[in-house]
């Protein structure tokens, strides 16, 4: 099982300039407004609001800007009314995008997502229309310990991959495989039982990469023509940098020939 699709193991290829960081970082504070507002600001009581924690974090969010994001999201603090939104449509071949958003201006996302998907050859559809496609779940990253140590000198928990899974059945997970694109072990579980198999995965001494809710898709539409393939990717790309959207899913597949042929 690859996991995701193809979009979603480029973005990371992507050298992020400083206005991305800066939209990255918007993203971080809005989805830590979100988890708080409705679940609470006690990390070890809200699973969501720790998850998106630990990924800010990662992502160099300092902590004042988290604590005020927790503060604004508890009602502590005065910030902007955040509600979520989804959008979906497809892209230029056909290829199927889910869009989740988090804005305080319906209509100027409406707007901006729809100019987007014209501007890309692709149309913004109607709600449903693509979103039987992405189905969500949660998704656990470990490390391989020969990596782990590479980047660390801190002590892991040394294991292979059929401990691993012998230990993951414990949690019932919906899959658990290596991925081919990063070498990571990965668990899908279902959204409920994301927090649950997280957390008796740590107290079984796995140091966990990330954890998150996501959407996986159950079909991939692979691209074989080089224009159509950049259209996908500007309109990914664009969509990805928006200050409103927090998570970008698509069913898109090229192959490593027709990928290292774009220049975008």
């Amino acid at each position: 099982m690859s996991g995701h699709s193809k979009w979603a193991n480029i973005k990371h290829k992507k050298a992020k300039t400083d206005a991305l960081r800066g939209a990255n970082f918007a993203k971080f504070s809005r989805e830590i407004i979100i988890a708080a507002k409705i679940g609470g600001g006690d990390l070890n009581g809200n699973f969501r609001l720790r998850t998106a924690v630990e990924k800010a974090k990662a992502g160099g969010l300092p902590n004042d800007t988290i604590k005020r994001a927790i503060d604004k999201g508890c009602g502590n603090a005065q910030g902007d009314n955040f509600e979520e939104i989804t959008y979906e449509g497809y892209g230029a071949g056909g290829v199927a995008i889910f869009i989740e958003a988090a804005t305080d201006n319906r209509n100027r996302t409406a707007g901006d997502i729809r100019s987007y998907f014209t501007k890309f050859g692709g149309n913004l559809g109607e709600t449903g229309c693509v979103g039987w496609i992405f189905e969500p779940c949660g998704l656990i990253s470990i490390d391989k310990p020969v990596e782990a140590n590479k980047r660390s000198k801190e002590e892991v928990k040394m294991f292979d991959f059929d401990k691993l899974f012998e230990d993951c059945m414990e949690f019932d997970p919906m899959d658990v495989w290596e991925d081919e694109e990063d070498g990571d072990y990965k668990i899908k579980t279902t959204t409920e039982d994301l927090q649950m198999t997280a957390e008796g995965l740590e107290k079984l001494g796995y140091k966990l990469k990330s954890s998150e809710l996501t959407r996986i898709p159950s079909n991939s539409n692979e691209v074989t023509d080089v224009n159509i393939a950049k259209k996908v990717v500007l309109l990914l790309e664009k969509l990805d940098e928006h200050d409103d959207v927090q998570n970008v899913y698509s069913n898109f597949e090229a192959s490593d020939e027709i990928m290292n042929s774009l220049d975008v």
